[in-house]
C-alpha cells in the first residue's frame, strides 16, 4: 500500500464535501470562469461517483458560481464586468442601509447575539493563515450581510440580497484579478496580499472594523447611524474592488 497521502475523497464521503471541493477549485481559478465541467472527469478526478457531483454542480448553481446550459450541460461562470460589478454595489446601496435601518428598528436579543457572534468569527477568521482564509473571510461576509438582511423583516429584501451571491463573485473576481497580475508568486504570498489589500490598511482591519460599527449601531437601535455605517461601507468596498475589477480587464483587453 502507498504511504503517500491522497488529497482526494473517497467514494464514501458526503456530497457536501465534493460540494465544497468543486466550490474551492472555483475559487482558487482551477475551473476557470466560463469553462466548460465535465462531469464525468471531474468524477474521475476527484474519485466519486457522478452523483455527488451532479448534486454540488446543482447546489453551485444556486449559488451564481456554475449555470447549466441546455444541450450543453455545465459551466463556471463568467467573472462579473465593470458594469456589472457597478450595478452590483448600486443594488446594494440601494437596499442595505435600508436593512441595517430596519434592523435596528426590530433588534431584539437574539438579533443581537448573532450579529455579536458574527463579529468574532471574523475576529477568529482573521487569524487563520492561507486558503482556509480566504473561505472563511468569505463566508463571514456573506453571512453578516445576510444576517441584517434578514433581520430587517422584509422577505423581499432579503431575497433579493441572497440573489445577487455577490461576496462569492466579488472574491472570485479579486482573486482571479490578483492571479493575473502577480502570477510568479506562490498561492500563500497571493492570498496573504490579497487579504492585506482588503481587510487591512495602516490602521487596522478596514472591512471588519467596518463591519464591528454596522453592528454597533444595530444593537444599540441607533437607525441613522445604521443606515450611515452601511452605505459607508458599501462605498469603501466598492474602491476596494474596483483597482482589481479594472485592473483584470485591462489585462484582457491586450491579448
Amino acid at each position: 500500500m502507498s504511504s503517500s497521502v491522497v488529497a482526494v475523497p473517497r467514494r464514501s464521503v458526503l456530497s457536501d464535501d465534493i460540494y465544497v471541493l468543486i466550490r474551492k477549485m472555483i475559487f482558487n481559478y482551477e475551473i476557470l470562469p466560463g469553462a466548460k465541467v465535465n462531469i464525468d472527469a471531474l468524477a474521475k478526478q476527484l474519485e466519486v461517483s457522478q452523483t455527488p457531483v451532479r448534486e454540488a454542480l446543482s447546489r453551485l448553481e444556486s449559488d451564481g458560481l456554475i449555470v447549466k446550459e441546455p444541450l450543453k450541460g455545465f459551466r463556471a461562470t463568467d467573472l462579473l464586468t465593470i458594469q456589472e460589478l457597478d450595478n452590483l454595489f448600486k443594488f446594494r446601496l440601494l437596499i442595505e442601509p435600508y436593512s441595517a435601518s430596519e434592523a435596528a428598528k426590530r433588534i431584539d436579543e437574539t438579533g443581537r447575539r448573532a450579529l455579536k457572534s458574527e463579529i468574532q468569527s471574523a475576529k477568529n477568521a482573521i487569524k487563520i493563515s492561507g486558503d482556509e482564509q480566504v473561505e472563511a473571510l468569505t463566508e463571514h461576509d456573506a453571512r453578516f450581510h445576510s444576517l441584517i438582511a434578514s433581520m430587517s423583516g422584509n422577505s423581499v429584501v432579503a431575497e433579493s440580497f441572497e440573489r445577487t451571491h455577490c461576496h462569492l463573485n466579488l472574491f472570485r473576481l479579486y482573486i482571479a484579478s490578483q492571479r493575473r497580475l502577480i502570477s510568479g508568486e506562490s498561492r500563500g504570498v497571493l492570498v496573504d496580499k490579497l487579504f492585506k489589500q482588503y481587510y487591512s490598511s495602516e490602521s487596522g482591519q478596514v472591512a471588519i472594523k467596518e463591519h464591528e460599527d454596522i453592528a454597533t449601531a444595530i444593537i444599540a437601535g441607533n437607525l441613522k447611524l445604521a443606515q450611515k455605517s452601511m452605505y459607508a461601507h458599501i462605498e469603501s468596498s466598492l474602491k476596494r474592488f474596483y483597482p482589481a475589477a479594472n485592473a483584470l480587464y485591462l489585462v484582457d483587453s491586450t491579448k
